[in-house]
């Protein structure tokens, strides 16, 4: 299989029964110690002043559009190469996607973005995909240039840094995503956006709870997103070992970096001046169908990050852009494969993939 999540489990198992338990005995269900204490560790962690446990990665995103004041005929920057749900959290508050085109590291080509920029542009969403990081050096200078906001989308990069730094402090808010399969996954759904912007934070609490900051009063029209207390408690044994995690994650990578040696496949590459968690491993391979019917009959797992745009998706075909408009992402999106990796997966299990993958291309020629 591509990702085992049982695996993933199975490494803490004690503690995290032991965490769940504690919180049932509790009593207290929703926005109570743990998640004020989770936020607070998640906040350290990455080096924010703040954090505000979510829902979800998505509504990370579009409630901090909203309360940053993205409005409809608001433009903001967008990487085509992207989750849908990167961009959905542009248009569920009206605003325009404005799409660039990826870079050699399937994020977004910082190069092209300042040939997009209009009156109407308000802000630049900057992926972090598949646990690489974005140059946000220069998406930082463009941003102070043209007096635009910054929002991280850092779903897929749970400790990356770019010189250093952690993903989701360059910006106004880094928007995390703690779905079951993400580097600091949760035993459900859930999110959080990190800031260091104090009155951002107060109203995120609002926003998420109905509008209200005190009980039966509300301030603005909200919403109901809370992160609850046993995906909070679980994600505090998490968070605990996110460091060993993270350093395994980066194992793994290497070894497939230097044990897969086919010519018909290539392996991806770490942007300079960054790190990766290594979220995916995605490969390229012009034989993409070829491969992955090679891989089932080994009973490996591979999974395609993603096969469809957004912006060719039927979902945004109001947008009418057409395809061959970003050829780079078209591409890729015709290329790439995620191969196992995943907490927990041993030596052997990955040796026979790499075995597997270097035998390819008698298959081929």
């Amino acid at each position: 299989m591509a990702n085992d999540l049982k695996r993933q489990f199975d490494l803490f198992a004690p503690e995290f029964e032991q965490k769940a338990l504690e919180v049932l005995r509790k009593g207290w269900y929703v926005l109570g110690e743990e998640v004020s204490a989770f936020e607070q560790e998640f906040a350290d962690w990455i080096g924010a002043k703040y954090c505000v446990g979510l829902g979800s990665g998505l509504d990370a995103l579009w409630i901090s559009f909203r309360l940053l004041g993205i409005r409809p005929g608001d433009e903001v920057i967008v990487s085509s190469n992207a989750y849908i749900a990167c961009v959905m959290g542009i248009t569920m508050n009206g605003g325009t996607p404005v799409f660039v085109d990826s870079d050699r590291y399937l994020n977004i080509d910082v190069s092209k973005i300042e040939a997009v920029i209009t009156s109407r542009t308000k802000a630049i969403l900057a992926v972090h995909l598949f646990g690489q990081t974005c140059d946000m050096t220069e998406i930082m200078r463009i941003a102070e240039k043209y007096n635009l906001q910054v929002v991280e989308d850092c779903a897929q990069a749970h400790g990356n840094h770019w010189q250093g730094r952690t993903a989701g402090t360059f910006g106004i808010a880094g928007c995390f995503s703690f779905y079951p399969t993400k580097g600091c996954g949760a035993f459900g759904d859930g999110g959080a956006v990190v800031t260091d912007d104090a009155e951002l934070a107060r109203k995120l609490r609002i926003f998420r709870n109905y509008g209200s900051e005190k009980k039966y009063y509300n301030s603005m029209l909200g919403t109901n997103s809370r992160l609850d207390e046993i995906q909070a408690g679980l994600l505090r044994v998490r968070l605990s070992h996110m460091q060993d995690l993270n350093a395994e994650r980066q194992h793994l990578a290497e070894c497939y970096s230097k044990g897969i040696n086919n010519p018909l496949i290539e392996k991806p590459s770490v942007r300079p001046g960054a790190d990766s968690v290594w979220h995916q491993y995605v490969i390229r391979c012009p034989y993409r169908t070829e491969l992955i019917e090679y891989l089932n009959r080994y009973e490996i797992g591979s999974i395609i990050h993603y096969p469809i745009p957004p912006y060719l998706s039927e979902a945004y075909a109001y947008l009418g852009t057409p395809e061959g408009s970003f050829p780079c992402t078209e591409k890729a999106a015709g290329e790439v494969l995620s191969l196992p990796l995943y907490n927990g997966m041993t030596e052997a299990e990955q040796n026979y993939v790499i075995q597997v993958l270097n035998n390819f291309h008698a298959t081929v020629l």
